[in-house]
């Protein structure tokens, strides 16, 4: 029998491989970057790196960075990052012309979200500290839609597990009271004060915020909702009233003539009541919910200028870069530096002509795209969203001779100010669907087309998805049923029979 011999060779392979050094990482960095972030990030580098300093706007000397550079030996742990990230870098041309802007910072203001206010309308209430702590337990459990997440006797639950936690520690202070009169007192106010709450309490606390303002908040779903803030308007005895107490199911599913029937009234009755009801507040809580702050700044303009669309970067608020002279005059004497010193003037050197060359590949790489952009998208900018065509990022990628990766960096969280508006990059990307002559349509133009048709139909017969499929086809659309549906759910819009008014 055999036996396995594990034994150790040596033997020479030749293969290529690419690794990536930081300062790839970094440009991968400046390309994803929005306007506002790169403006940070110059600023930081700045303060950083004391070979570089900024341009002025009317400073119109060239600095050539390549001679400046010093030449250090390539280890086997870099790569020609320069011959990666700029192959075919052209500097191209700076705008003559810089247009003076003031731009006002603007001042944050603390809001107000739904707990603060609710709060605030509690505590002006005469009420006392037994009420105010359930009142504070039920607005605790309020969620942003302004509904309650939970029963009022889970809230009685937590509430009654937290005073058998402070309950003993308050009446043990308590009997240290001296005074015989005063402790039977304070003992009698703790029994009064700490005894276990019941869902009595909880309703009739309840109740008293169903009053608070926003109108229908602390409810316990959408129809409890309506119909306070029904009774708040003193529409207990309308039809509104009694179709959501009585109908609601009916009433979402848009079974007018059902319910008209039901009550006894006309159809015609029953949708006027409908009408009135759908502009009440589903979700009240959410007027106060506080939305981040987003501020859009387009890294590109698109202007018509006699007859042509022309593409502009946006960057005049960028600091300009360029290497500081005089830390340039010091780096040229190389016979005053050695070891660490010279490594680090070497190091921060090169970082810096890197970075001013970075940026300018990052800003001619997002031209070229929206160039490409502009001009497969032409007819949008003539016409509007239904000319739009389909594009994917492969096509640009092609076309600009970069990796597909590269067009999607550029493109992710960009801006564009357009004379239709300001649009993200990534707007102009989306699938096609095949038409009759031939050419492909964006399936953002057909998007756009059925909700024309839509606001368009006779709201006594609405629009079914194959009678828009039919129309689709007519304007020459190759679509499915099922695929308008989806393009009807995208945009919101419910379904016929939901949709049709009596």
């Amino acid at each position: 029998m055999s036996s396995f011999n594990a034994k150790l060779y040596q033997s020479t392979q030749l293969r290529q491989e690419m690794r990536i050094n930081p300062r790839l990482y970094q440009a991968m960095e400046l390309l994803y970057m929005p306007l506002l972030d790169l403006e940070m990030h110059l600023k930081e580098q700045l303060a950083e790196n004391p070979f570089l300093e900024m341009q002025e706007a009317d400073d119109q000397k060239e600095v050539e960075l390549k001679e400046d550079t010093i030449d250090e030996p390539m280890g086997d742990d870099q790569v020609d990052w320069e011959e990666i990230l700029l192959d075919g870098f052209d500097v191209g041309g700076r705008r003559e012309q810089y247009e003076h802007r003031e731009f006002f910072e603007p001042t944050p203001v603390e809001a107000q979200d739904l707990h603060d206010h609710l709060q605030g309308q509690l505590t002006l209430l005469s009420i006392s500290e037994r009420e105010l702590r359930l009142g504070e337990e039920l607005i605790g459990n309020i969620d942003d839609d302004g509904m309650l997440a939970c029963s009022p006797e889970e809230c009685v639950v937590g509430l009654n597990e937290w005073l058998d936690e402070v309950r003993p520690g308050v009446v043990e202070r308590a009997t240290d009271i001296t005074d015989e009169a005063e402790r039977t007192a304070e003992l009698a106010e703790i029994e009064l004060t700490f005894r276990p709450y019941d869902a009595v309490e909880a309703e009739r606390m309840l109740t008293v915020i169903h009053h608070f303002d926003p109108p229908g908040v602390g409810a316990r779903d959408v129809r409890e909702s309506i119909l306070i803030q029904l009774r708040q308007r003193g529409e207990e005895e309308s039809l509104a009233y009694r179709i959501v107490e009585e109908h609601f199911d009916a009433l979402i599913n848009r079974h007018i003539t059902e319910i008209a029937k039901a009550i006894g009234v006309k159809p015609i009755e029953v949708q006027d009541a409908a009408d009135s009801i759908s502009h009440l507040d589903p979700k009240p809580g959410l007027k106060y919910s506080i939305a981040p702050e987003e501020y859009v700044i387009p890294d590109l303009i698109v202007e018509l200028i006699d007859g042509e669309y022309l593409v502009f970067a946006n960057d005049t608020s960028l600091p300009r870069l360029r290497i500081s002279q005089s830390y340039r005059d010091v780096a040229k004497d190389t016979r005053a530096f050695t070891g660490e010193n010279k490594e680090f003037i070497a190091s921060k050197l090169n970082s810096a002509n890197w970075m001013i060359q970075a940026i300018e590949q990052r800003r001619q790489t997002m031209l070229k795209v929206m160039h490409f952009i502009v001009d497969r998208q032409r007819e949008f900018f003539e016409r509007g969203v239904q000319y739009l065509k389909p594009l994917t990022l492969r096509e640009v990628a092609d076309h600009i001779e970069m990796h597909e990766s590269t067009v999607s960096r550029v493109t992710n969280k960009k801006f564009v100010q357009t004379p239709r508006g300001v649009y993200s990059l990534k707007y102009f990307f989306s699938s096609g669907l095949s038409t009759t002559s031939g050419e492909d349509i964006s399936a953002r133009g057909v998007r756009d087309k059925i909700k024309i048709m839509v606001s368009d139909e006779d709201p006594k017969k609405p629009l079914t998805d194959q009678a828009i499929v039919t129309l689709l086809q007519s304007e020459g659309v190759k679509i499915a049923r099922r695929t308008v549906a989806k393009y009807r759910d995208q945009l919101g819009i419910l379904p016929a029979r939901m949709r049709k008014r009596v």
